[in-house]
């Protein structure tokens, strides 16, 4: 089940009848009320989010919806203006796994969708992961170093999942702007400081995130950036 969070009749409409015809289930919400309450019941798949809501806005949505426990997984695209740069930059390093711009054509929107949800379903495993101090259960969202559970926002834990994904392998900055920010996400700067704030929490265990210079980063090993 996908929800769409949109106070625009015609695109709630448009975009729910669509989803419909191209095979999935959809409900549409034009109030952040309505969306709330329904989300006690029942978790989606995905929810598409528009940032300009009444009584709520799409980012502070997003931001509940990362804090709580059972959606902190739910993948979120968000629809924006088209002009809003800041808007989209704000969502994505919120937690947000994809934008789109109105206007939108129905094709492209369902394209990212299925982007979106097949990334999902890759990162879905029960790997446990342990290197050095650091401790990693994905499917139970734990993180400890030294056995002392680590605290992580969304998109710090992405990035990690990203790095202990690759066993080792050097992850090409690209490809972790891609996998943690969507893939028309192209602000590299957002990265270092995420790769930053990483390992500044990972405490000791900080130092096995590798910088390969010109390349990008990867787990195991230590430090190396000059």
């Amino acid at each position: 089940m996908i929800y769409l969070v949109e106070d625009d009749d015609n695109i709630r409409k448009l975009v729910s009848y669509a989803l419909c015809k191209d095979g999935f289930e959809a409900k549409g919400f034009s109030t952040p009320a309505e969306f709330w309450q329904e989300i006690k019941l029942n978790i989606p798949e995905l929810v598409l989010l528009d940032i300009m809501l009444p009584e709520e806005d799409g980012l502070s949505i997003l931001k509940k919806l990362r804090e709580k426990s059972e959606t902190a997984d739910v993948p979120v695209i968000m629809l924006t203006a088209k002009d809003s740069e800041f808007d989209k930059v704000m969502g994505l390093d919120m937690g947000a796994d994809d934008y789109i711009a109105k206007p939108f054509g129905m094709t492209e929107l369902i394209s990212r969708i299925r982007a979106v949800l097949r990334r999902y379903e890759k990162n879905k495993t029960n790997k446990v992961y342990r290197i050095g101090e650091l401790y990693v259960n994905h499917a139970k969202h734990i993180i400890e170093v030294s056995g002392v559970s680590v605290a992580l926002s969304y998109k710090e834990y992405s990035l990690l999942m990203a790095l202990l994904e690759a066993e080792g392998d050097v992850v090409k900055r690209d490809t972790l702007l891609t996998k943690v920010w969507g893939e028309f996400y192209t602000e590299s700067r957002t990265l270092d400081v995420h790769i930053r704030k990483l390992r500044m929490k990972l405490g000791s265990a900080g130092m096995l995130i590798q910088t390969v210079k010109g390349i990008g980063y990867k787990i195991g090993g230590t430090e190396n950036e000059q």
